[in-house]
């Protein structure tokens, strides 16, 4: 339980490093005053400190104290924040990003254009373990259809988790879907129709864009700050001059941008929802992967009207491959339940069971503790070398959670021209054109920091690097 605890105040610190709360030369709190205020013992604390002096994060000074080095936090500001223009788009994004995918699914590439944690930072021995158990005592069951509304097991482990997080949700609330990404979908088309607006913020996830574009529905973009998410003041403006049908945003670590949207801006938008009976699909799968000493809450714990649609997946925290998502679709049950029944019927029984066990027997949370540590290391990591081999004029994002980075390059790099490029060398990367439906963040690009961090790793994002200062228009 200490190592636990020490681990805890160490990410912590690591986290008001990185967002620049502890910047250089910070004189850290004092052992005793972490010590009361953490409840725990002062050599618990000096564990932490001693840790964060091994990595090079801060130094003791004789009779002063701990500080944050001078060279901890070479870090580059982060991304700007460029204002959409607010009105309805028809969306064409399908051939880039067709290509952006062939590219990030290329394995023989190093996968800095992915969003999704390498597979040996996953269980996937111990989960296969459980689902083999599984099979040997009980290989019928594994064979049959499940309701469509999925395992009345995994409902319950996923109720048990929205309880802990302060959120009432019966089991038979929840959906289980193929990902997350199905329950957007089931969400989308329990929603909308053709030529509905719905409203979103930029840069936002691609695929958002090329499901509202399959059913034919229009985007209206409000810019998402890379630091504070989504303001209330411009959905209210959008609200105002729009007649929109419904909202999709991603609250905790936004992707591709790494936002987190505060308690008091959720509560607010859900109010404002509310007032015009507005439904809001929220996009959680990131929220687990917090740097911080607890989980953000979600827009659902504001939301006492049935409105907000949450969609998650164990995709980014535990097994991709297993295609295990939910829906808590509120007042909208009706319509989902006859979406899914529709779309497949009901989501693979083995991998449902499994994981159900694995929450059961309370391994996810062991495995969330650690994973979390690696991503926040490897995103430092990362953060730390784009700032020393990168050209002057690059920003990059400073998430408090998730696997990706947000990077803004010098104004006349084209991140489609670099995504070829970076090919050619073996790398694959995300280029900023496909997070938003209007021509912006050409010069921007997504980076997956849920590899761990290597001599391969660290020349690829330092050729990345190269490739950025080759573009770089004459004389700049």
């Amino acid at each position: 339980m200490e190592d636990f605890r020490y681990r805890q105040i160490e990410q912590h610190l690591l986290q008001q490093i990185a967002s620049g709360t502890l910047g250089p030369g910070t004189r850290l709190p004092s052992l005793r005053h972490v010590s009361a205020r953490s409840r725990v013992a002062v050599s618990t604390v000096l564990q932490a400190y001693a840790e964060l002096e091994r990595k090079g994060v801060i130094e003791s000074r004789p009779r002063s104290g701990f500080f944050v080095r001078r060279d901890a936090q070479e870090l580059p500001p982060p991304p700007r924040t460029p204002r959409p223009v607010l009105r309805p788009h028809t969306i064409n994004r399908s051939q880039l990003i067709a290509a952006v995918l062939e590219s990030v699914g290329d394995r023989e590439l190093l996968p800095l254009g992915i969003n999704c944690p390498a597979e040996e930072l996953l269980p996937h021995r111990e989960l296969a373990r459980v689902a083999a158990r599984m099979a040997r005592e009980d290989s019928r069951s594994q064979v049959g259809y499940l309701p469509v509304e999925g395992s009345l097991s995994l409902r319950r482990q996923l109720s048990l988790r929205a309880a802990q997080a302060g959120l009432d949700v019966r089991p038979e609330e929840i959906i289980i879907t193929c990902g997350a990404m199905e329950a957007l979908h089931v969400a989308v088309r329990s929603l909308v129709r053709p030529g509905d607006n719905v409203l979103i913020q930029a840069p936002s996830y691609f695929c958002f864009q090329q499901l509202l574009e399959n059913q034919g529905v229009r985007s209206i973009e409000i810019p998402s700050h890379p630091r504070h998410g989504v303001d209330p003041s411009d959905v209210e403006r959008a609200l105002s001059r729009f007649d929109i049908r419904a909202c999709i945003f991603t609250p905790n670590f936004n992707n591709p941008d790494g936002s987190l949207t505060p308690d008091k801006a959720k509560k607010e938008v859900v109010s404002l929802l509310a007032q015009r009976q507005i439904p809001l699909i929220e996009d959680d799968v990131a929220g687990d992967l917090y740097f911080g000493p607890s989980r953000p809450t979600v827009f659902k714990m504001f939301d006492t009207q049935g409105l907000v649609i949450l969609c998650s997946s164990f995709s980014k925290t535990l097994c991709p491959g297993y295609r295990i998502g939910w829906i808590m679709p509120g007042r909208f049950r009706a319509q989902a339940y006859s979406v899914k029944a529709t779309t497949n019927v009901c989501t693979a029984t083995p991998t449902q069971e499994a994981v159900a066990m694995f929450l059961q027997e309370g391994r996810y949370e062991r495995h969330l503790r650690a994973l979390r540590r690696r991503l926040l290391e490897q995103t430092q990591a990362m953060q730390l070398h784009i700032s020393r081999t990168f050209p002057g004029g690059t920003r990059v994002s400073r998430p408090e959670g998730g696997g990706v980075l947000w990077v803004e390059l010098p104004r006349g790099v084209d991140s489609v021209e670099l995504m070829y490029q970076a090919r050619e060398q073996g790398i694959s990367i995300a280029p900023g054109t496909i997070f938003s439906t209007q021509d912006r963040f050409a010069n921007c690009i997504r980076l997956n920091t849920g590899n761990p961090w290597n001599e391969k790793l660290a020349r690829g994002v330092e050729g990345l690097g190269s490739l950025v200062h080759g573009m770089l228009p004459a004389g700049s």
